[in-house]
């Protein structure tokens, strides 16, 4: 498939920049599970229009739901360059070395920054650190000069971030302090993220009890979300696309949840692209999922045949992405553009804090 055929117009306005909320007297009251959610049948290409805590009239007991449990860091920070003091926008990818404190980041502008320049961040300009290398055109490795032990300088480090938001909403408006609780999921537990897993932000805690009382299992797999996803491709022919590298996590207890219910004929949700390529990076032989601690750099669009899960729910994504690429892979091509159409035509969001697909057979 060609490059081309992913590009839809979007208008600015169908981009939602807030998760769903209602105003009380200037106060927003966010609700995570009230978007709205539309059912796809891939068989069939028939479409239902509901709102998300509905979703659980799709499955029943002894279904299984699989959740990326990423935990997103405050990773966008602002400092300011020694001497010329110009304000250097820092965004934390990785940490590298834990005892010398040094991190793979990204600086914008990157043409002001050099290796051995110094970089103060804070309003006391307390935090410092060093241009150690240049990696890439925008990369750069960082030397925080710090003294303390690594968890006091992880907590210093962090209160001077702010929550990573796509640059689809940065676009249109400031991080706001509620930003990084909204841009989290409730079930995040293991650090690494430098986005959000998004299609599991719509899940309330309410929505996951009603999941248990009905019976339906939850499996729980870590893929921390890069930026990798983010970046345009440059290429018409899909083959030669490469995508960045991500470490993905799929434990044996998982394995064990998704596998019963695969035995059993049941419903396999994967919450999520990232979730999707986590479970067909480690699929084994007789499309059971095999534990697996490593990295992945899958890159899925159609024709693909999936092997682990056999229902998907995820936003409307963004044009001539790579997920709204493996959505179609999903879904079949023709069937997700047509939804699509119906979206764009109708009331839906996309992006980050926008409205989920759910698709069924």
């Amino acid at each position: 498939m060609k490059l081309s055929q992913f590009k839809f117009k979007l208008p600015e306005d169908k981009i939602a920049l807030y998760p769903p909320y209602k105003d009380f007297d200037g106060e927003r009251i966010y609700n995570r599970d009230e978007c709205r959610l539309m059912v796809v049948h891939k068989k069939t290409g028939e479409i239902e229009h509901r709102i998300f805590k509905d979703i659980l009239d799709y499955f029943d007991e002894g279904d299984t739901f699989i959740f990326n449990d990423t935990k997103v860091f405050p990773a966008r920070l602002y400092g300011n360059k020694e001497k010329t003091g110009a304000r250097i926008e820092v965004f934390l990818l990785r940490e590298l070395n834990e005892e010398l404190r040094l991190w793979d980041v990204l600086v914008d502008p990157a043409r002001k920054i050099r290796i051995g320049n110094k970089l103060y961040f804070g309003e006391d300009e307390s935090m410092v650190a060093e241009v150690i290398d240049n990696t890439t055109s925008r990369g750069r490795t960082l030397r925080f000069l710090y003294d303390g032990p690594h968890s006091e300088f992880k907590e210093t480090l962090y209160s001077l971030g702010e929550a990573p938001l796509p640059d689809d909403v940065r676009a249109h408006r400031k991080a706001e302090k509620d930003d990084l609780e909204n841009f989290q999921t409730i079930y995040a537990k293991n650090e690494g993220a430098v986005t959000a897993p998004t299609s599991g932000l719509h899940f309330s805690k309410q929505l996951l009890k009603r999941m248990e009382i009905k019976g339906i299992e939850q499996a729980f797999v870590t893929l921390h979300c890069g930026l990798g996803n983010f970046r345009s491709i440059d290429v018409e022919d899909l083959t030669k696309h490469k995508t960045d590298s991500e470490q993905i996590v799929v434990s044996e207890e998982a394995c064990k949840i998704v596998n019963r219910a695969k035995e059993g004929g049941k419903k396999i949700c994967a919450v999520g692209t990232t979730t999707l390529r986590a479970t067909e990076t480690a699929v084994g032989p007789g499309g059971m999922l095999k534990d697996f601690t490593g990295w992945t750099n899958k890159f899925i669009f159609p024709p693909y045949e999936f092997q682990v899960c056999n229902t998907f729910l995820v936003n409307f994504q963004m044009p001539l992405s790579t997920m709204l690429m493996l959505v179609a892979a999903f879904g079949g091509y023709d069937v997700v553009m047509n939804a699509y159409n119906e979206a764009l035509k109708g009331d839906y969001m996309f992006g980050t804090y926008g409205d989920a697909m759910l698709i069924i057979d």
